[in-house]
């Protein structure tokens, strides 16, 4: 045998056992320049034995045999892909569209995306994690609890894994402020402030923020809002920040009247609601009261799932979910193959506006205060 065909059994033989390789790792194993292993690589792709990515190598796609029964989806003929683990606090509302999106990533780098669901629940995203774990996935993608003491102990746990770990919409709290773990988020802060100023180019003056639960969110919301209030010199005493009944639970009609009964009683003209089906509420019970969308009151929308289909059409901010998923899946991919040498990467992506007809300019002609 060739030392060549040496070489490039030990490379197989690496990237079997491993699933992804560095060159610089391979280098360092056989004792060569890169110049060579570079050559041997490109031998064993020409044969189609390996696949290249950047800084690295992979096994290839058997897309023939990846799915047969029994193969669990990661093993064909003694070759494996790269496996995917993600865990999400929930598979409804949001959560689709960033699955997605790391769906699309991995099916196109010839790997496979295997999913959880666990429940806004520390503890039960730590089992689903490690159920994965005993899966054999190669990365993660989690988007845990990082509230409280339980949920601070969970991301150190995340962070010890052996496995890249990508968080999604979640970042570590002020306690765990060198935890090195990539993430990508959505600029939720960002969007509320693009939505105010929509309303206020619209010549709006006295606006509320509508938030229909309390999660992460929310959270940003309410915080882009305030800041976009004091950048703006918008007094918060001309602000109505409420917390409103999911739509559709237990009392939700009489709740939403009195938000729009307010919104009347103090001249409250434009509206940014999260989510869409809080929106699409409070634009039908506007019209059961008689108060016309958007001549009388201007709704905005946050998230953008349902929201073209109301009657009338929602304005809203989109935060790019798709893009989130699959960016989450590129980062976990590439620290696979570069680890050693990769910063941590916090990938912070803008939501972006969607005009359609529930927001309208008001008789209000008065410039904003300051």
């Amino acid at each position: 045998m060739t030392l060549s065909a040496e070489r490039q059994k030990l490379i197989l033989a690496t990237v079997r056992q491993h699933g992804a390789v560095r060159i610089s790792d391979l280098v360092e194993r056989l004792e060569v320049t890169a110049v060579t292993v570079r050559r041997d690589v490109k031998e064993l792709a020409d044969r189609g034995l390996v696949a290249r990515v950047h800084g690295g190598i992979t096994l290839p796609q058997r897309p023939e045999n990846n799915d047969r029964p029994g193969t669990g989806g990661n093993s064909v003929g003694g070759s494996t892909r790269t496996l995917a683990g993600m865990v999400t606090p929930s598979v409804e509302y949001y959560w689709p569209a960033v699955i997605k999106g790391a769906q699309a990533t991995m099916a196109s780098s010839n790997g496979r995306l295997v999913l959880r669901a666990s429940s806004y629940d520390s503890t039960e995203d730590r089992r689903q994690v490690t159920k994965l774990l005993e899966h054999g996935v190669q990365v993660m993608l989690v988007a845990p609890t990082t509230t409280g003491h339980e949920g601070v102990e969970l991301l150190r746990w995340l962070g010890s894994l052996r496995v890249p770990v990508v968080l999604l919409e979640r970042l570590p709290p002020p306690e765990l402020p060198t935890l090195a773990l990539d993430a990508v988020t959505s600029a939720h802060d960002v969007g509320a402030g693009l939505a105010m100023r929509h309303l206020i180019t619209l010549g709006h003056r006295k606006l509320g923020i509508l938030t229909s639960r309390s999660s992460p969110t929310s959270r940003m919301l309410r915080r882009g809002w305030k800041e976009a209030l004091d950048s703006l010199g918008i007094p918060e005493t001309d602000d109505l920040e409420v917390e409103v009944p999911t739509y559709g639970s237990t009392g939700w009609g009489d709740a939403y009247d009195e938000v729009l009964r307010r919104c009347s009683r103090e001249n409250i003209t434009g509206l940014l609601v999260h989510s869409d089906r809080e929106a699409v509420g409070m634009v039908e019970r506007a019209r059961d009261l008689g108060i016309e969308v958007p001549g009388e009151l201007a709704v905005l929308a946050y998230d953008d799932e349902i929201a073209a289909a109301s009657d009338p059409p929602l304005t809203a901010i989109r935060p790019p979910k798709h893009r989130v998923g699959a960016l989450a899946a590129e980062l976990a991919l590439t620290r696979t193959v570069e680890n050693a040498d990769r910063p941590v990467h916090r990938v912070q992506l803008w939501p972006t506006l969607h005009v359609r007809e529930t927001c309208g300019a008001t008789d209000n002609t008065e410039s904003p205060a300051g």
